[in-house]
């Protein structure tokens, strides 16, 4: 117990694996979290009168219950013995040998195939904050540094499992990102330029980073140095797989912010069961490309070069479908190379690993001669680069057996005829039978003895039996071991000396096997660069030939690209709804046409569940997907590149951060206000109406004028039950209305989901709600309300309220020497009320009753 409260006191934050004999063993708190969370049994043991909590198992059931507590959140370290117990008559050695933690993992169980497992590091500097993000497990190393939006963005995007944060800035870092990440907290002084950069270049045997192309990120760097300096505080120091730092080059990709990435539903839904974008267009087969596929969805490119690059490839594969179907074959045969090679480096593969890693490189060869032989310039240049690493396979068939077992010692590991000692040693520890037949033939001829027998046990090791009634025959030099009933069993010097030659021989092959498997581990490592690549290259062919596939199964076409901002989709589709609608139901397709010259801003009314949020959704997804290299859901579509994608769609509270519905709307809108472009697609939702209607209807009004009137001309479209904001067109000469049109019929009304030109009128709520079954008196009662409230908010009610309101106003105020007075007084005398619109009496009233409430307030 002193020995394990020595090494706990190294780690206290950590639970403590203690390795006993043959289980992992754990105390105290330890015991009481470990019990909770893996349902083993909780004991407890008197140590010197105190109780103690114990909870254990067996040291083979490792794999088993680790992933358990890394995915409850645990940070384990997994202590050993390190050295034999055999070789010691004190207190065995022990000591931490790994310290697992969840952004910091290598075990399969713990990973899964087609997620990165990131480790991230944030440093708040003087002006900017750095970001840093680290895979062990395949060896990406990436960093940036940007605000606090960009670098939010980035951690919801690569969804770290693990965020590393100066303890100086643990306040901070909960204000900026909230407190749903899972968070270690380091001593500032690890947060340096110099130790970070002293790191990196010992890291990488290096005299500056210049050669990555990240010298001039320093925050970024900080926070590099920061993941480097972790790993080694967790036992992890075989990291020859990160051999480079990549910086994270957001000028190549469209922004999108983090309220664009979860309104999108890319990758995560907060609604239960909802399909994302990500599991609709998933058809990659190997855990490489699954991997890349996520990244790709979460940086689309906005270079038209690089696009069309992607869609060349995609455009090849989907023709020559002989040639797609023998890529996807030899990318099936495929380990995740990735992983393999990270094992290797980091000295935890073991040998049948080994043998997979070979045999997904022999896939590499006819995958290499299909791409190089393609007649498409993108695949051959692609097909080039992949690496036959020739003399890594023959050496691992020339060492490894095929059969090579998962634990050395447990089967054959190393290759018949790769040494001659071994060779030698198998044959004395496999050849006993014949050896055993030649001394028994031998013996009973000696002896005269005609049934005697050789056999060996756990407990005697070898022996001869001699059944009672030959008892009298046995010679004099064997020694009696042990008497039976019906027989006696005795050794002889020839069998003594065998036995130990036949042990001595399988401890021999076992030191051998493992000291040749080391020799080859070491001899591997120069060929981790070559594989990486092979994977890297691998993983895109695999996520081009998904494309072709989800193309080809799903009727897509491919988009024309090009660098105007005309955005021209005719008959698309929304492709995660098409595939959840039910049998024989096809979807219905809608045109949409922006440009910045004649038709900037389409503003779509229409009623509720007509489905005005499934087109804003679907033309921002079409666009994603082309910029991603894909073919689109449409029977065309044109697109001039886009650069930032922003959308405001649905309402949803931000209670975690105590925001509002309407704090969270506003938020996210100027967000899209102050960051627009001239190649910006910006989507609105229903802007406003987390407020009151006046409210709502002034500043959906002034975010319409004000997209508008930008130099940037931004691409919008505007989907609102405000009905009034169809006046805008007369006076904005960009702005034109659509709505998605409706049949009315007797009781009811027929959704046709169509994007038609002109505005709407009717938003249809009641008609909803009847259908979601609302009470039939309530129906009834709401429709009431309804015809009371249209009959008093009628055009003519509104203007003689303002023609009251002026004449009033040259009784009362014309004298009254107040600025606030004033200012109504001429708000109001030069009001043209013969031209005013019905929104903007609405609008001008509400303005004149918040001066009015104003005054109210300063007169009290």
């Amino acid at each position: 117990m002193k020995q394990y409260n020595a090494i706990k006191v190294k780690h206290p934050d950590a639970l403590l694996l203690f390795r006993v004999g043959d289980f992992y063993e754990t105390f105290g708190e330890d015991a009481v979290k470990a019990a909770q969370i893996l349902g083993i049994v909780l004991t407890h043991r008197n140590n010197g009168g105190d109780q103690t909590e114990l909870a254990g198992f067996p040291h083979h059931s490792l794999n088993t219950y680790l992933p358990k507590l890394v995915r409850a959140g645990q940070r384990v370290a997994i202590c050993d013995q390190l050295e034999d117990p055999k070789q010691t008559k004190t207190i065995v050695k022990r000591g931490v040998t790994e310290l697992v933690t969840p952004g910091v993992a290598l075990n399969d169980d713990i990973l899964n195939a087609k997620s990165n497992n990131f480790l991230a590091a944030v440093h708040f500097g003087r002006k900017k904050l750095g970001v840093a993000f680290l895979d062990i497990s395949t060896g990406e190393f990436l960093t940036s540094e940007g605000t606090p939006e960009q670098v939010d963005k980035l951690l919801q995007n690569f969804a770290p499992n693990e965020v590393l944060v100066s303890k100086n800035h643990k306040l901070e870092f909960n204000d900026s990102f909230g407190n749903h990440h899972h968070t270690f907290y380091l001593e500032d002084w690890i947060y340096q330029e110099d130790y970070a950069n002293e790191s990196l270049n010992n890291h990488f045997k290096t005299n500056s980073l210049t050669g990555f192309g990240v010298a001039h990120l320093q925050e970024g760097i900080i926070a590099s140095g920061a993941i480097l300096h972790y790993l080694s505080e967790t036992q992890h120091r075989q990291l020859q797989h990160i051999n480079k730092l990549q910086r994270i080059a957001e000028e190549d990709y469209v922004w999108m912010d983090r309220f664009t990435m979860r309104n999108l539903e890319l990758h995560h839904s907060t609604n239960l069961n909802a399909i994302t974008l990500l599991e609709v267009i998933d058809k990659t087969i190997s855990p490489m490309g699954g991997r890349l596929l996520k990244r790709w969805l979460a940086l689309p490119l906005k270079h038209k070069e690089q696009i069309e690059e992607r869609l060349n490839i995609v455009s090849h594969l989907f023709d020559a479908e002989e040639l797609l179907k023998k890529i996807r074959h030899w990318v099936k045969q495929m380990g995740d190379l990735e992983r393999l090679i990270s094992k290797v480096a980091t000295g935890k593969i073991n040998p049948k690993e080994v043998v997979q890693l070979k045999n997904s490189l022999e896939a590499v060869l006819p995958l290499k001669n299909l791409t190089v032989q393609s007649d498409n310039p993108s695949l051959k240049k692609l097909g080039n680069q992949l690496d036959s690493c020739d003399a890594l396979r023959t050496k691992i068939m020339e060492i490894l057996s095929e059969e090579a077992p998962v634990t050395i010692g447990k089967g054959k590991t190393i290759a018949d005829g790769y040494s001659e000692e071994l060779d030698e040693l198998r044959a004395l520890a496999f050849s006993s039978k014949d050896y055993l037949d030649k001394m028994l033939e031998r013996e009973t001829e000696a002896t005269g003895i005609t049934s005697l027998k050789i056999a060996s046990n756990n407990v005697f090791g070898y022996y001869i039996e001699v059944r009672n009634t030959h008892k009298d025959k046995v010679p004099e030099t064997w020694v009696r071991k042990q008497t039976l009933v019906n027989a006696e069993r005795y050794i002889t010097e020839e069998l003594k000396e065998y036995e130990s030659k036949i042990l001595g021989a399988e401890e021999r092959i076992l030191s051998l096997e493992q000291q040749l498997f080391q020799q080859l581990l070491v001899w591997m490592q120069e060929y981790i660069t070559p594989v990486q690549q092979n994977a890297q290259l691998i993983a895109q062919l695999d996520c081009l030939g998904g494309f072709a596939i989800l193309a080809k199964s799903n009727n897509y076409v491919r988009p024309e690209m090009d660098d105007n901002t005309v955005l021209e989709i005719k008959e698309g589709r929304h492709p995660v709804i098409e595939k959840q609608l039910p049998l024989g139901e096809s979807y219905i397709t809608n045109d949409v046409l922006l440009n910045r010259e004649e038709q900037q801003i389409i503003m779509i009314t229409g009623p509720n569940m007509s489905g005005k949020s499934a087109i804003l959704r679907q033309t921002a997804l079409i666009v994603l997907l082309a910029q991603m290299g894909s073919f689109v859901p449409a029977q065309s579509a044109k697109i001039g590149v886009v650069d930032k994608i922003f959308t405001r769609v649905g309402a949803s509270d931000n209670i975690s951060m105590g925001e509002s519905t309407f704090m969270v709307e506003m938020n996210e809108t100027a967000s899209i206000l102050n960051n627009l472009s001239e190649r910006s697609l910006v989507l609105l939702d229903e802007i406003g109406r987390g407020t009151s209607t006046y409210d709502g209807i002034s500043i959906a009004w002034a975010i319409a004028e004000y997209l508008h009137e930008h130099p940037s001309k931004a691409k919008t479209l505007f989907a609102t039950h405000y009905h009034e904001l169809n006046e805008m067109t007369s006076t904005f000469e960009r702005i034109k209305n659509y709505n998605v049109s409706v049949k009315e019929l007797k009781d009811n009304v027929l959704f046709l989901r169509k994007l038609v030109p002109g505005g709407s009128e009717h938003s249809f709520g009641i008609h909803v709600a009847k259908m979601a079954g609302m009470p039939q008196q309530v129906v009834q009662k709401a429709n009431k309300i309804l015809k009371k409230l249209e009959k008093s908010h009628s055009s003519e009610e509104l203007t003689d309220k303002l023609q009251v309101a002026q004449n009033e106003m040259q009784l009362s105020f014309f004298n009254l020497d107040d600025p606030l007075l004033e200012e109504i007084k001429e708000e109001i005398l030069h009001l043209d009320i013969d031209t005013l619109t019905p929104v903007e009496a609405l609008m001008k009233l509400n303005e004149i009753k918040r001066l009015l409430s104003k005054k109210k307030k300063a007169t009290s």
